[in-house]
């Protein structure tokens, strides 16, 4: 499995890389999300080898959120962080927005090895209906997780985020973007480097 045949960009650091980043986009979107650009570029300029990648539903067809891919989905998660994971040597960092950080967290929980765990904008319930809560694996997770929300995110408040991560068996933070909704747009924050800042943290 190589770089090209998971459909994704490196963006390479100066000298030898520190480690390595595997980050995918939420349903609906795809590798160019100006998010996980300005991820990649940050985690770069901090050193490391980062990469956005496309999940396996975006690769068979250009638009239209997924659909029934899931398991075929988490499998090209495990895919992608094995050829990133081969590009250079150093911690495994990954994650995804939304729909494809939620996927990488099952991933994570089923035994995907990786050394931090960053999510961004976790998916905890559809909006408005917070009974259907999507954390019924994260107790599987003990490696550090880094959960990057926004205060106005439709998908999860900060309540329930919080509770959330009370029930990962590893070591979380949570970065609070106030004012920021699902796509953590914000002109206050810088949002890369204060998700990045706290995934090192984690590494220790």
């Amino acid at each position: 499995m190589t770089l090209e045949d998971i459909t994704g960009i490196a963006h390479r650091p100066d000298g030898i890389p520190a480690g390595v980043v595997a980050l995918t986009h939420g349903a609906g979107g795809n590798r160019e999300s100006p998010m996980l650009q300005a991820l990649c570029e940050e985690w770069a300029r901090r050193g490391w080898l980062a990469v956005r990648y496309n999940l396996p539903y975006r690769r068979r067809r250009p638009k239209g959120p997924p659909s029934g891919s899931a398991t075929a989905d988490m499998a090209g998660i495990v895919e992608a962080v094995s050829a990133v994971r081969a590009l250079a040597d150093g911690p495994v960092i990954a994650g995804g927005h939304s729909y494809g950080g939620r996927l990488t967290s099952m991933a994570v929980a089923d035994g995907l090895r990786v050394d931090v765990l960053t999510l961004f904008s976790y998916p905890l319930h559809p909006p408005g209906k917070p009974e259907r809560a999507r954390t019924e694996h994260l107790p599987r997770i003990t490696v550090p997780t880094v959960f990057t929300h926004g205060t106005a995110d439709p998908f999860g408040t900060l309540d329930e985020l919080r509770s959330a991560a009370d029930l990962v068996a590893g070591p979380t933070e949570i970065v609070e973007v106030t004012g920021a909704r699902h796509d953590l747009n914000s002109k206050k924050f810088d949002v890369p480097a204060l998700a990045v800042d706290a995934a090192l943290r984690m590494l220790g």
